[in-house]
């Protein structure tokens, strides 16, 4: 049966089902196609579950530090997998059911389930039927990237939707990637009472950040017990019995690790890869990302890529910015671009990472020159009430516009902090303006224009 529309949207992701909500509010006759879960990687296997379990983790590890406060626990402190699980499966359940019962109340809007095939620029086929419409938008996101490494086919590995459906706690986990994904995993299981280890082939953790920041974090996954392995040069896999040998040839300790389980947290990759787009002309890099320009359009008329499978942006909110641009391009009549966006983003361990802009080593490799402003969180009051006083807060300035060019708060509330600092840069304001703010006493806020007035010149 073929069946038109006036747009045709592949994935209901973040930017897919508000996408498909505002064009039937136009007028639009639209067609959104799912083929396996509402809400896409955020609310499924993203953000939504590892949120759930990271404060399940920070409950655990608050209580098993319940003395330092004067409070003492009647009995031991354990963990209930079976209730975590279940816990974090209510929430993605009730998010993901929200997502999937609004956009099929909405207006002008026909859901279609199964596996989506372009098979022109305006035709898409999905079992029996053919759709067709003038506009067609791809938010068909990613999925975890599997490494050809050798041993790899031998061993039961976890990505970061399959250990999310583990029966049982590991008993010793081996995380292979010392980035975002893997550290917030490390760290969640660490303080489920499992043994971890990291794997890393560069020289330090997040090595895209600063020096200082990604050594701090470091820093905060030893104390907790987790075993770091950096520079692992020559990773391997050998099933050993009921455990995993993971071989790393790294310069200092054993050779190997072994575990009962091991996690794969090396990246990501577009899910680009069964969708037909050869058949519309739409291309893709080497990494199988949709190319598209700065209003998100491919290369093929009347077809745009939104979300994590046009390599703009990795994250919720980017992908959420996307339908917004597009939306605005369509409907408003204006010419947003994803050049007017400001890279933020954080890393949820505990405590958080909030990042806006620029490193200071990307600003300087940029040729600006740079003012830092830097305090360690053990001068924050509102850190040491907390007793959570790890981390620090910096800031990069660009000296002779006075500009705002990026910020990294590690530290207790640094996820919400560095909004401030965001909004400030998204204004284009000065940073004395928000030097000059009276924030509320005591938050981690506050010390902002603290930091800001005792910026200083730093060499390289």
């Amino acid at each position: 049966m073929t069946r038109a529309f006036d747009a045709i949207i592949i994935g209901a992701g973040q930017a897919g089902p508000s996408l498909a909500v505002r064009l039937g509010r136009a007028g639009m006759r639209v067609a959104l196609i799912e083929r396996q879960l509402f809400g896409g990687t955020c609310v499924n296997t993203g953000c939504t579950p590892t949120k759930a379990l990271v404060a399940s983790a920070y409950a655990a590890h608050l209580a098993h530090r319940s003395a330092e406060f004067g409070v003492n626990l009647a009995e031991p402190v354990n963990v209930d997998w079976t209730r975590v699980r279940q816990r974090q499966e209510e929430i993605v359940r009730r998010s993901r059911d929200s997502v999937e019962s609004w956009v099929r109340g909405a207006d002008n809007c026909t859901v279609y389930r199964g596996h989506a095939r372009l098979q022109s620029t305006q035709q898409v086929r999905i079992g029996e039927d053919l759709l067709t419409a003038a506009r067609v938008f791809l938010n068909v996101g990613a999925r975890a990237r599997v490494p050809p490494l050798p041993g790899i086919e031998q061993i039961n590995y976890l990505t970061n939707s399959r250990i999310l459906k583990l029966d049982s706690l590991p008993r010793h986990l081996v995380v292979i990637g010392g980035s975002y994904v893997g550290l917030e995993f490390a760290q969640i299981f660490r303080r489920f009472g499992c043994q971890v280890t990291v794997v890393e082939m560069n020289s330090r953790l997040i090595h895209r950040e600063d020096l200082e920041i990604s050594d701090a974090v470091r820093a905060i996954m030893e104390a907790e017990g987790i075993e770091v392995r950096m520079e692992a040069e020559c990773i391997r896999f050998e099933r050993m019995s009921a455990q995993t040998c993971v071989h790393v040839a790294c310069r200092t300790g054993e050779p190997a690790v072994l575990g009962s389980h091991v996690l794969l947290a090396v990246g990501r990759q577009p899910n680009t890869d069964d969708l037909g787009l050869d058949q519309a002309g739409v291309e893709v890099d080497d990494h199988g990302y949709i190319k598209v320009d700065d209003e998100l359009r491919t290369s093929a008329h009347g077809i745009w890529a939104l979300g994590e499978c046009n390599g703009r942006g990795a994250f919720t909110h980017t992908s959420y910015n996307d339908y917004e641009i597009v939306a605005s391009n369509l409907l408003d009549g204006e010419r947003r671009s994803v050049l007017d966006r400001i890279l933020a983003y954080a890393l949820f361990t505990d405590p958080p990472l909030g990042r806006a802009g620029l490193t200071e080593a990307e600003a300087r490799a940029r040729g600006h020159q740079v003012l830092v402003g830097s305090r360690p969180m053990t001068r924050v009051a509102r850190a040491i009430e907390k007793g959570e006083t790890q981390g620090l807060m910096k800031v990069i300035v660009d000296r002779g516009t006075r500009q705002i060019l990026g910020a990294a708060i590690l530290g207790t509330g640094g996820d919400e902090a560095i909004h401030s600092v965001l909004d400030t840069m998204y204004a284009r304001a000065p940073y004395t303006m928000l030097q000059r703010a009276v924030h509320i006493h005591p938050t981690v806020s506050e010390l902002i224009p603290t930091v800001l007035g005792e910026l200083k010149s730093s060499s390289a």
